[in-house]
């Protein structure tokens, strides 16, 4: 019978990386598992001042009852006298781009993080099907974004994995979004845990299968799998000798993309001038074909079916989209920014024919820094699948702000 290594086996994993020192700019690797700095910061909080707040982020594998309670069980064993606040800030079918854009909303503003760990890696892949570039703008403006809220504060990348994803690592090769999280990684010296990685040796071993690791939503093996490989980094991290630390300030970093989402925000609706066609509030979901998540039941939108409506919007930044929910009237938006030509931007997915996707679109990622003009309306064509021209808009995003 097929089983995950024990935490035995695990913890014998991390003695070695423990072992190792730490100087300046060193990486300490093992397998799937990297060590990157100490996590000394976090540690300090927790048994020193007693508290901690820590934070997931990611889609429906941190948002599900999966990895991220196991590992909030274990921290709160370990630090008995600790309160912590732990925030789940996971939205399923949400990609590292929309997470940029509310990691203010749902994270930075619960207070300091001492702690997060942030997964995007499936969602940027299957969800998004992000290029290079994308992959790195939403997570490294994760990782710029939290350190200049906290300097201090430690952080655990995890690129969870689904069946391509496996493929490719089977195959000796890593999935793109694994390959691009990993040079953030190591870029900014943070620790990671390559599932796609681990997952593959172990079916290779025989020591797992892929139906016992759950598939792309883990089941009760793969998540104690995954706390279990976080926890181990975490403790080899603190067991690390203080005297041989390095202090790593990311926000000193050069970043690897001028264009990434380091000042990413959903824009108040206030700031859109909306034209005749378009109203503001919540739909008559009861009337409207197609399923839409309970969370985004309350949630007052920016709304238009009518071609031509159009609205307008002025911010000073580097780049603008639109988090919307496409469900299966979804249509297209027509945008112009500073007056110059039109462009279709889609807002139906591959997933919108029977519920109303949470997705971010961007309509430019690289302007000029400084004050734009973007003139939207809606236009009047629609994919093939799709039933209609609707628009509903959570939030137009933007990277600088009004």
């Amino acid at each position: 019978m097929h089983c995950v290594l024990p935490i035995g086996i695990i913890g014998a994993l991390f003695a070695v990386i423990v072992a190792e020192e730490v100087v300046p700019t060193a990486v300490i690797e093992s397998g799937n598992v990297h060590l990157r700095g100490n996590l000394l910061n976090c540690l300090h909080k927790f048994e020193h001042d007693q508290t901690g707040h820590v934070a997931f982020l990611g889609g429906s594998i941190t948002e599900m009852a999966g990895y991220r309670p196991r590992v909030e069980a274990w921290l709160t064993a370990r630090f008995p006298e600790t309160k912590f606040t732990f925030t789940n800030a996971g939205i399923a079918s949400t990609c590292s781009h929309t997470g940029a854009f509310r990691l203010e909303r749902d994270v930075l503003s619960k207070g300091p993080v001492d702690l997060l760990l942030v997964e995007f890696a499936v969602n940027d892949d299957q969800d998004a099907h992000h290029a290079a570039d994308d992959c790195i703008r939403g997570m490294e403006g994760i990782v710029r974004q939290l350190s200049r809220h906290n300097p201090q504060a430690d952080v655990v990348m995890i690129q969870f994995v689904n069946p391509e994803m496996l493929a490719t690592s089977q195959a000796g090769a890593m999935q793109l979004s694994v390959a691009q999280h990993e040079t953030i990684a190591k870029h900014y010296q943070i620790s990671s845990v390559n599932l796609p990685g681990e997952v593959a040796e172990r079916i290779t071993a025989g020591t797992l299968t892929w139906d016992e690791y759950g598939g792309t939503h883990p089941g009760p093996i793969g998540n104690q799998l995954a706390a279990d490989l976080v926890t181990g980094l975490l403790t080899a991290g603190w067991n690390t000798a203080a005297a041989k630390s390095v202090e790593i300030v990311r926000s000193e970093i050069a970043p690897l993309l001028a264009s990434s989402f380091s000042e990413a925000s959903l824009l108040p609706h206030d700031v859109v001038k909306l034209g005749e066609g378009w109203t503001r509030g919540l739909p008559e979901w009861k009337s409207i074909a197609g399923s839409q998540r309970a969370q985004f039941s309350a949630a007052e939108l920016l709304l238009s079916e009518h071609p031509g409506a159009g609205l307008s919007i002025t911010f000073h930044g580097t780049a603008i989209g639109a988090y919307v929910l496409a469900g299966p009237d979804a249509g297209q938006l027509l945008v112009r920014i500073d007056g110059r030509d039109w462009q279709i931007v889609e807002l139906y997915h591959g997933y919108s024919s029977g519920l109303h996707y949470p997705r971010t679109v961007m309509f430019a990622c690289d302007l000029k820094r400084g004050p734009h003009i973007v003139e939207v309306k809606i236009g009047d064509q629609h994919h093939a699948q799709s039933q209609g021209h609707a628009a509903r808009i959570l939030s137009f995003v933007a990277n600088g702000g009004t």
